[in-house]
């Protein structure tokens, strides 16, 4: 239960005994100040920067009790002039801190709540690299995450030396202002701004935005279950993957129909389970230095799918679904663009003409969606009648991040505060069309950028664009810190391109690569490859006989396990409760559960443990106490409560199931399985 204790000059907010927040004149919590910031933004890569002009602690508070809240006055002393007041309210399980009024010229807030030794924290989106966000900091701005993402590494340093490019730990498609701590709370800040949540200081969290929040809201839960079920009734639950889904691999091609039908047929005649065909260049490509792009005019190209409408339905009829790509942009040399621009359905420059945006050797004009118009008009036009009306099933929803902060828009609101949103608002199009299109249920898109809300629109994340390799911070590891993270803040529904995809500077994917992958995407709610950035360059499932036995064989485990997957999307989809979990999810008084980010548990009776490093034929597994584990290939029970070296063959990841689940007879016919 919250309560709130009032004093004459301070105020304290409890979660039962433990105090979450405490303002007085001695430890201020609330800061404001002044600041000029200077972003600048090179192919969705920004550099930020702040000039501090003034921050300074409210250090005179008045309580006011007013209904059932309590008013709070706050100024530098008693005898300043009124720079903030707040509402703070309760409720049984949660608290919130609404702004009323803020002085004029205040650009600059600092929030703290009261922290703990040996506290957790987890969240602020879709974080990469780390899992318990304790210890760092956290800018939280929607941009390109970078290539490499550690800048002790070589391809960081070239990514950044050549294009600007190489990102940070903390660089991420999917920000968002909200966090959960080990003391069975929530916190979410509500705005769009700018914002750095830093978690470095032994007895407080300072959250800082580059505005005044509209509300602070705090919940509070008797466990992390509660707690991620309570953020997901809060920001919204995705809809129910589509069933189609659940019958194999989505292949993902991009070579043109002639190639796709050829890859097709080989795939099949492995006994490869396939639910789909993923061209994303259905509408053309372009060729750039960083590979091959996609000619982002959003239909049909002739010349690389004829009777791309036709096609789809004689994939129907053989059980195969056809998806396609589509993104918030319109290339300069297309035949959309000058519609939407002459029309006024684009952003622009402040001058009266298109911005145009530079996306690496094309540029394009960016659809204004604060426009109802050129949100109709995209819907109708692109995702309608282009797309879901000639049988396309779904699509990569690709980019959001992109929006630059000097464009005007139609709704007059400054893009600074608008580009945190994009993500949403372009997830919102998407979602809106195929609702209108009544196939909410049989169609699907997936996309990598995100933001607050957009779990109410998005029926399915992707990992972005991870590099071609094991690497620490950019590899395969960081698929699953990014799915258990997104997840505790309701995405429930989560995947990743199998074997990267940023493949430069001589960086190739590599056959252990793709196999760990492949295994690692069987044990995911969607298996989907992806050819890359550069196809010709590096490694496909069909380059070889033995990567195709192999994708063909974790496939069909894939599809093997759809029964059990189905119930964890009926609990994502009514709950908010994702698919993959972190251990801690379901072993709160299991300290060693709060120490790994690399293996998770799949839905509550399977524990998935991917090998994400090169060369090596075993890894280090942690069962968690309180349950006995059976080896899902082996048959072997383990005791659990410790850790032990599992081999880990091709084909046969680490993965256990709980002895009493009630879906073991599924589990111990799993195909690969012994005897």
């Amino acid at each position: 239960m919250m309560r709130v204790i009032p004093e004459s000059h301070a105020v304290s907010l409890y979660r039962g005994d433990a105090l979450l927040f405490r303002h007085s004149a001695e430890a201020p919590a609330i800061h404001v100040g002044r600041g000029q910031a200077r972003f600048d933004m090179y192919r969705g890569n920004f550099e930020i920067e702040d000039y501090l002009e003034a921050r300074e602690p409210l250090r005179h508070l008045e309580v006011l009790a007013e209904g059932d809240g309590h008013r709070l006055a706050f100024r530098r002393h008693a005898d300043d002039a009124l720079q903030l007041e707040l509402r703070l309210e309760t409720r049984g399980d949660g608290a919130t801190l609404t702004t009323l009024y803020a002085a004029p010229g205040i650009n600059r807030t600092w929030w703290r709540l009261a922290a703990e030794q040996g506290e957790h924290v987890w969240g602020c989106g879709e974080q990469m690299s780390y899992l318990d966000l304790r210890g760092r900091h956290f800018p939280l701005w929607t941009s390109e995450p970078g290539v490499g993402r550690d800048k002790s590494t070589y391809v960081t340093w070239r990514s950044d030396v050549e294009n600007r490019a190489g990102g940070d730990y903390y660089h991420t498609n999917y920000p968002q202002p909200t966090f959960l701590s080990s003391r069975y709370y929530a916190c979410h800040v509500e705005t769009s701004s700018y914002a750095d949540f830093d978690f470095r200081h032994e007895d407080f969290h300072e959250l800082q935005v580059w505005a005044v929040p509209e509300r602070l809201e705090l919940f509070a839960a008797p466990s992390y279950l509660a707690l991620v079920e309570t953020l997901g009734a809060r920001f919204g639950h995705q809809p129910r993957l589509p069933e189609w889904v659940y019958d194999g691999v989505i292949l993902g091609l991009k070579r043109g129909k002639a190639h796709a039908e050829e890859k097709l047929d080989q795939a099949l005649s492995a006994d490869m389970a396939v639910s789909a065909l993923w061209c994303e260049d259905w509408a053309g490509i372009r060729e750039t230095s960083f590979g091959a792009r996609l000619f982002w005019d959003w239909k049909a190209s002739e010349s690389r799918y004829p009777d791309l409408a036709g096609w789809c339905r004689e994939l129907g009829e053989r059980g195969i679904r056809f998806l396609g790509y589509v993104n918030p942009y319109l290339c300069v040399d297309g035949e959309l663009y000058p519609v939407a621009r002459d029309r006024g359905y684009l952003a622009t420059d402040g001058q009266g003409g298109p911005a145009i945006v530079d996306f690496g050797e094309f540029d394009c004009g960016v659809v204004d969606f604060t426009s109802p118009d050129a949100c109709a008009w995209f819907k109708d036009v692109i995702l309608k009648a282009n797309m879901l009306d000639i049988g396309i099933s779904g699509w990569m929803a690709d980019f959001g991040e992109y929006l630059p902060v000097d464009v005007a828009l139609a709704n007059g609101v400054s893009a600074e505060v608008e580009h945190n949103r994009w993500p949403t608002r372009w997830a919102r199009v998407n979602a809106e069309a195929v609702a209108e299109r009544d196939k909410t249920a049989d169609a699907t898109f997936f996309m990598r950028a995100g933001y607050t809300g957009v779990q109410a629109h998005c029926p399915l994340l992707w990992g972005g664009d991870q590099s071609v390799d094991f690497s620490r911070h950019d590899g395969i590891g960081t698929v699953i810190t990014a799915a258990l993270s997104s997840g505790l803040v309701g995405n429930a529904f989560h995947h990743s391109d199998i074997g990267g995809y940023t493949s430069l500077f001589g960086n190739v994917r590599s056959a252990e690569l793709f196999k760990r992958w492949v295994d690692l995407a069987a044990f995911t709610p969607v298996m989907r490859t992806h050819e890359c950035n550069r196809p010709g360059d590096n490694l496909q499932w069909f380059d070889s006989a033995e990567l195709t036995q192999h994708l063909a064989h974790m496939s069909r485990v894939y599809r093997h396990l759809a029964p059990y997957l189905k119930a964890q999307v009926e609990e994502g989809a009514e709950r908010g409760i994702p698919v993959q979990r972190p251990l801690f999810l379901h072993f709160e008084g299991d300290p060693e559960a709060y120490a790994t980010q690399t293996q998770y548990l799949y839905g509550p009776d399977l524990l998935v443990a991917p090998v994400v490093e090169e060369g090596v034929e075993a890894r280090d597994v942690y069962l968690p106490a309180g349950e006995t584990w059976v080896h899902l290939w082996s048959g072997a029970v383990e005791a659990g409560g410790r850790r032990l070296q599992v081999a880990a063959p091709d084909g046969r990841p680490p993965v256990f199931f709980r002895q009493e689940s009630a879906w073991r007879g599924l589990f111990e016919s799993v195909p690969g399985r012994d005897g």
